[in-house]
């Protein structure tokens, strides 16, 4: 089967995250199963315009602003009619692959963006990425098959009415093996851990002043953070920790290898995740599997990765203060820490891609072969 797979980016992007995981683990499975898959991604400077990425194609074609333009006048160009079926994966901006493939096309949604677009645009340009995403949504096509990796996405796109019974979940997965047991010995000092990108979506700021209100009551606690620091953003978070009264006892790593990311997540005893919104929480799942249970925000995906005092925990209010109760809560409580860091293991070694690829390649076969008895039967009906 050939498959065409339009989406932002591309695993090898500076920029790439948990959805370019996701797509590069079930492309590379895809291609393993004789499938040939060619991604539709932006340019980036310094980067091939083509290239072989684990035995599928990728072709870079724009920039961060022109990709949509530039994917659609490639396909016309180069790629119509040559797909099997067209994966159009929507990273908050969809390419309306609908209105020019004639290819059977599938929508793939991580998550919508809704409260990111504030964090990430400002004020008046969230506003109206905010206004306008409603919008579009409705000319995505409400007839097509859907892949999302979530409840909480799923329930997303029902309230803007595309049809419950289109939209189809399939498993997140994780890069990283977990650990054989939990014997894996922690820092001797209490240690939270905040780990990726320092986005403003992200909201590390608040990671920090939670931080803060525990360390008054845990004088040992210790804070790493752990991301890229470029931006405005960071620029504060930076600020934040040199003006800290307890700046002493935080480490702003930057960002760091996998190697040391994997050590990070053993041996912190807690992970703090508090975005605005995700469509999993893949950080949540990777942490678990290394033996460290999540103290997280209660938004979409973080609240499908973590089962609230079952395998990690989940903030009642979305605030500095109730973070850092629930931080203290865990830390203090070392018989109930160890029963949730145990499950959020075991929990771990269920999420994998292996699964993840099983459900996604009977969903693509599944929608291939609808595809084929509608034409069969336009067939038909014309000879008749």
């Amino acid at each position: 089967m050939n498959i065409l797979w339009f989406t932002w980016k591309d695993i090898k992007d500076p920029y790439s995250g948990g959805a370019e995981v996701v797509s590069n683990q079930l492309a590379k499975r895809l291609v393993a199963d004789g499938h040939e898959v060619v991604f539709l991604v932006r340019g980036f400077p310094r980067m091939a315009k083509e290239e072989m990425v684990n035995g599928y194609k990728v072709i870079r074609v724009g920039n961060y602003h022109t990709v949509y333009l530039e994917a659609f006048k490639y396909y016309r160009k180069n790629l119509k009619g040559w797909a099997d079926l067209v994966i159009e994966e929507a990273n908050i901006i969809p390419f309306f692959c609908n209105w020019y493939v004639k290819e059977k096309s599938i929508l793939f949604f991580h998550n919508l963006g809704r409260e990111i677009w504030f964090y990430e645009m400002g004020y008046l340009k969230g506003l109206a990425g905010y206004l306008l995403e409603p919008i579009w949504l409705q000319f995505l096509g409400k007839k097509r098959n859907i892949i999302t990796i979530s409840e909480s996405t799923k329930n997303d796109l029902i309230k803007f009415r595309f049809r419950k019974n289109k939209i189809e979940i399939i498993s997140e997965g994780i890069e990283i093996e977990p650990l054989k047991d939990l014997k894996i010995e922690k820092f001797s000092k209490p240690t939270l851990l905040s780990l990726g990108a320092i986005r403003a979506m992200k909201r590390t700021d608040q990671i920090i002043l939670a931080f803060e209100l525990a360390k008054k009551e845990m004088p040992d606690l210790q804070l790493i953070i752990a991301g890229c620091t470029a931006g405005k953003f960071a620029k504060k978070v930076l600020a934040m920790i040199e003006e800290s009264p307890f700046k002493d006892s935080i480490k702003c790593l930057g960002r760091v290898s996998q190697e040391k990311k994997i050590e990070l997540m053993q041996k912190s005893h807690l992970i703090a995740v508090t975005s605005a919104k995700e469509g999993w929480g893949l950080i949540v799942t990777e942490a678990n599997s290394q033996g460290t249970p999540a103290v997280v925000y209660n938004v979409d995906g973080l609240r499908d990765s973590v089962k609230n005092q079952i395998t990690g925990y989940i903030c009642e209010k979305n605030t500095p203060e109730n973070l850092s109760k629930k931080i203290r809560e865990a830390l203090q409580n070392k018989e109930n820490y160890e029963i949730i860091r145990e499950n959020a293991w075991q929990w771990s070694k269920d999420i994998n891609f292996d699964k993840s690829y099983e459900s996604f390649i009977n969903l693509v076969n599944s929608h291939v072969e609808e595809r084929k008895a509608s034409v069969l039967r336009k067939i038909v009906g014309f000879v008749e």
